[in-house]
């Protein structure tokens, strides 16, 4: 369900690199056509300025420079970012132009309301955990959202999980899939689950083991 190569790999360069990367971004990334691995180097270049150094922005995020480029070119036809020669120092040089991000970015903001409702599940998520979510876990929620599981049934496995006293996102990944396989999509399909599951208790109760070898006539 959740591509967790990926999702461990972003998480070591967030975990060794000083990326930080802007709570609005995170919340409308995906409006932007966006997907992770350009979240990161977007939120990179937002960090580290103007200058653009391909052969460093690959050391600093551990990726192959030709997936670097070739993300790069994906959010150049977003028409998020463009790179243009400008003198420097009174050098020419390639630099970074993001006004076209910015300006997708604000149009978003105008469209929408003052906080987006996708993002009243993170704040449940965070009021439940008692914490504030990795980057990582905003991208298994959104991952588990893109795989058209409800809003409902993901706070349904983050109840069940948080009852069994476990508050980790890869528990409720868990708790998901399970559901899946049973077809599990609503909090009906749920208690409905469980009420068919004390049937089958009630009418096949456990067997008792019988010791034959002891016996009394």
């Amino acid at each position: 369900m959740v591509v967790i190569t990926m999702i461990n790999k972003l998480e070591q360069i967030i975990k060794n690199k000083d990326v930080v990367i802007p709570n609005l971004l995170f919340y409308n990334y995906r409006k932007l056509n966006m997907n992770a691995e350009e979240l990161i180097l977007l939120s990179y270049l937002i960090n580290e300025g103007q200058c653009f150094n391909p052969k460093k922005i690959s050391l600093d995020l551990s990726i192959p420079l030709g997936e670097l480029m070739e993300t790069l070119e994906h959010l150049k036809e977003l028409d998020l970012v463009q790179i243009e020669l400008k003198k420097v120092n009174n050098v020419r040089a390639e630099v970074i132009n993001m006004e076209g991000f910015y300006n997708k970015l604000l149009k978003l903001l105008m469209d929408d309301e003052p906080k987006d409702n996708s993002s009243k599940i993170f704040d449940t998520f965070e009021h439940e955990f008692g914490r504030t979510l990795s980057p990582m876990e905003y991208e298994i929620i959104n991952a588990w959202k893109d795989n058209n599981i409800e809003e409902e049934t993901i706070l349904l496995a983050l109840k069940e999980a948080v009852y069994n006293g476990v508050n980790n996102l890869r528990y409720i990944d868990k708790i998901l899939n399970e559901w899946a396989k049973k077809g599990i999509k609503t909090k009906d399909d749920l208690e409905n689950n469980k009420r068919n599951f004390s049937s089958v208790k009630k009418e096949y109760p456990q067997e008792v083991d019988y010791d034959w070898l002891n016996d009394e006539e």
